[in-house]
């Protein structure tokens, strides 16, 4: 990157206010050329004197209703109005990714769409230098750019480190077989997890296949018992730099199945779940969810979702879907009103998700060339979860679906039933009571009843 110079900032003199170790931080704004104001952007030309829009022609988004036909506006999203006993922004806690579009342009973005969180991976907003010092620095300069840029209302929902496009990762980050590799990785997350805690962040994330390159091609070549357990020394010691630094976020992991390994080790919400418990990290740990790496294991959202909530790891839902007939990860932004609504109602039984929030880890297709493009979409995608909580309050309130499942497992509402939840129904028992009774008559499960409901 360039030879700006390093301002003596209060961050530089007082590094333990941010909780980590000595990081000179760049604070003068790099040398960007605006964009389409029809002026030169030579030698020496100061971006911080143009107060222009990225995004001239479009207006901060508003909400206007169902019956607006206006794609710049919000049908169903309304920020301050309240759904069971919260405001939608806070059942939502929306949030944009940094990497698949902008850089400088994102925070006028986030203004205009009326959200204030945004996600980033280290390596998509700075790039890799040749050592590992040269790219810290260049983090340093982006980061000191994006707080300024932030302000006092904008903060991360979450940072994290990508640790798979460099070829040192092509055999895994911490399940390298590598030594060198593991604590080059080690050295990434740590820095990531710094600057992610400067900015405000309020959770860090562990993908699979971004963040720790978690799997393997063929076992042929693999330990995997070894490279589970030093999978479990990297996150023991992710926990306590966390706590060394005073970093008070959520630590997240995203379950993948696949891609860029054939097999990874967070391969659902329930593999991660048991490993958790298997290595002691149950209590500090949650999961972040993605629709579409649910389609790639075979589940549905919803499944994986209840998944991690009822084993009380929903921390964060990452809002993007895929296509069923294609075999990968495509990044759609969500649009299924039905599954929508699924996703909402296991927030709501979760009660919410905060800290963590919906990001939108999702990208137009590549036949969407429009500038306005970019905000039809997110606007699209934050209606569709919108209308989804709003179709949840109705099922609330109708109540309908929560009688025919009490009505399905009314038989344990009885006495021997709460023996049998408490643990107090042996064998004996039950084999008396089942030749007292007879032949169980079986009751439909009204799935045909549910689908219309």
């Amino acid at each position: 990157m360039s030879d700006w110079s390093i301002a003596d900032s209060n961050f530089e003199k007082h590094p333990e206010k941010a909780g980590i170790g000595y990081n000179p931080l760049i604070v003068a704004d790099p040398p960007t050329c605006p964009v389409n104001n029809g002026t030169e952007c030579g030698d020496g030309h100061d971006s911080s004197e143009w107060k222009g829009e990225f995004f001239p022609g479009i207006p901060n988004i508003k909400y206007e209703g169902p019956s607006s036909k206006n794609p710049l506006v919000f049908k169903w999203y309304n920020a301050g109005e309240e759904i069971l006993g919260k405001k939608m922004k806070d059942w939502m806690r929306f949030s944009v990714a940094f990497w698949h579009t902008f850089l400088k342009a994102n925070f006028e973005f986030l203004e205009k769409l009326g959200v204030d969180r945004w996600c980033f991976h280290d390596r998509d907003i700075a790039p890799d230098g040749n050592t590992l010092q040269e790219s810290n620095s260049n983090l340093d300069e982006v980061v000191a750019l994006a707080k300024e840029l932030q302000g006092k209302k904008i903060r991360p929902l979450w940072g994290t480190a990508q640790l798979f496009m460099h070829p040192r990762y092509i055999h895994g980050g911490a399940t390298s077989p590598d030594l060198g590799v593991y604590a080059y990785a080690a050295a990434q997350v740590k820095k990531a997890m710094e600057v992610t805690h400067y900015l405000g962040g309020e959770n860090y994330v562990f993908w699979g296949e971004k963040t720790m390159s978690l799997g393997y091609q063929t076992l042929l070549n693999t330990d995997m018992e070894r490279e589970l357990d030093h999978m479990a020394r990297f996150f023991e010691a992710s926990i306590a730099y966390k706590k060394k630094i005073g970093f008070n976020g959520t630590l997240l992991i995203e379950p993948k199945p696949q891609e860029p390994t054939k097999h990874q080790y967070d391969w659902d919400a329930a593999t991660a779940a048991n490993f958790l418990r298997k290595y002691g990290f149950i209590d500090e740990f949650k999961l972040n969810i993605e629709c579409n790496h649910a389609t790639l294991s075979g589940h549905s959202c919803h499944h994986e979702l209840e998944t991690a909530r009822i084993n009380g790891l929903l921390g964060n839902i990452d809002a993007n879907t895929g296509d069923p007939q294609i075999g990968w990860d495509t990044d759609q932004f969500p649009m299924d009103i039905g599954e929508a609504t699924l996703v909402m109602l296991s927030v709501v039984r979760n009660g919410g998700l905060a800290p963590g929030g919906f990001n939108f880890d999702a990208k137009l297709q590549r036949e969407s060339t429009d500038v306005d493009d970019l905000f039809i979409a997110h606007v699209a995608g934050m209606d569709t979860l919108a209308r989804g909580l709003r179709n949840v309050a109705k099922l609330i309130e109708d109540a309908s679906l929560t009688k025919l499942v009490q009505k399905r497992y009314q038989s344990f509402d009885t006495e021997l039933g709460a023996e049998v939840e408490a643990g107090k129904a042996n064998f004996e028992l039950l084999e008396r009571k089942a030749m007292e009774w007879g032949e169980p008559e079986v009751l439909s499960a009204k799935q045909m009843l549910l689908a219309n409901i």
